[in-house]
């Protein structure tokens, strides 16, 4: 689903791009120009042209029932004009998919495929490339899809679609993980934070887990002197007149991993960790605690803990993506169930 509520579109990701198709829901199938199908196939028109004449020399398909005349009207400086293209169905797509001897012939058999499993298992099939693009028009077609099916009494779909709406910011954030696409956007107030000042309060820390029991004289205890200074002084470093950690979301996320991974304490480097993160959010007043509730906090301590050193931008990434979120509604990413 894309752009306009009145108007459904399917969306093939190729290799230029998206390519969008028609669908004709009354005959069950999709609508595409020659140049379309090129550039689904990565392949020129004339490639396309041989295809089809060879589906339809060998009687694969009819040519009639798989071909229609369109009209199409388009721009061309100060004139308007106005051409007659022909279009093929998506037995000609499929047709010519299978007809494509490579990695891009590959990849359209696997997206038909899927497409068509996620369409005989779960009824609709969802781009969260096009979702992303609009969010608020993805919402407002869920609702849409929920009133067609609020009198069917054999679809079951409202569970499932409350779920894709509920957890919507989730799919946006797998997207950026996937593609190393996370916010740069942030606080660049100015703070002064000090070693000295954490350590205090880590101090005080200590002293409740040890009172419950939860945690020994060694606890925060520093490996070597200064070691949470060096942290502190990376996370504030700048080069040439510039902070190299920009906004206040990004040397919070940093004081974590750093704290985590450095192991800067002989005991206790996850807690005084996760306890590091959430003390400079609160000195820096950003409002955290509706973004990032106890377990999230659990969850993000033990991901950067098992993590991959080469993996560090990422860990940031995920921090900064649920920093950046907007209400409790989209800081599902990482919740606990």
């Amino acid at each position: 689903m894309e752009g306009k509520k009145d108007k459904l579109n399917i969306i093939y990701q190729g290799k230029k791009g998206e390519i969008i198709l028609h669908p004709d829901f009354d005959k069950d199938t999709v609508w595409a120009s020659q140049k379309q199908i090129a550039d689904i196939f990565n392949v020129t028109p004339q490639n396309i042209t041989t295809h089809l004449k060879n589906i339809y020399k060998s009687a694969e398909l009819d040519e009639n029932s798989t071909c229609k005349e369109s009209l199409q009207v388009q721009k061309e400086g100060d004139r308007i004009i106005k051409r007659k293209i022909k279009e093929y169905n998506l037995d000609v797509l499929i047709s010519v998919g299978y007809r494509i001897d490579s990695v891009t012939g590959t990849n359209f058999r696997k997206w038909a495929t899927q497409t068509l499993k996620e369409h005989i298992t779960k009824g609709f099939t969802i781009n969260p490339n096009s979702i992303e693009k609009n969010h608020q028009s993805f919402l407002e077609a869920v609702e849409d899809i929920k009133l067609l099916v609020k009198n069917n009494q054999n679809l079951k779909t409202d569970d499932i679609l409350e779920l894709i709406k509920s957890f919507s910011y989730t799919w946006f954030s797998l997207d950026s993980y996937d593609k190393d696409k996370f916010p740069k956007k942030g606080s660049k107030k100015k703070i002064q934070v000090t070693a000295e000042e954490l350590k205090i309060d880590l101090e005080k820390l200590k002293l409740e887990l040890i009172t419950k029991k939860e945690a020994t004289t060694i606890f925060g205890e520093e490996r070597q002197k200064g070691n949470l200074e060096g942290i502190i002084g990376n996370v504030f470093q700048s080069v040439f007149g510039q902070d190299v950690y920009q906004t206040l979301e990004e040397k919070s996320a940093h004081l974590f991993y750093f704290i985590i991974k450095n192991h800067p304490f002989i005991d206790g480097n996850k807690r005084s960790g996760a306890f590091s993160f959430i003390w400079f959010l609160q000195k820096a007043g950003i409002q955290f605690k509706e973004k990032i509730n106890p377990e999230t906090l659990s969850t993000l301590t033990i991901l950067i803990a098992e993590s991959n050193p080469k993996d560090k931008e990422k860990m940031i990434g995920i921090i900064l993506l649920l920093l950046n979120s907007k209400t409790t509604k989209n800081s599902n990413l990482l919740t606990k169930n």
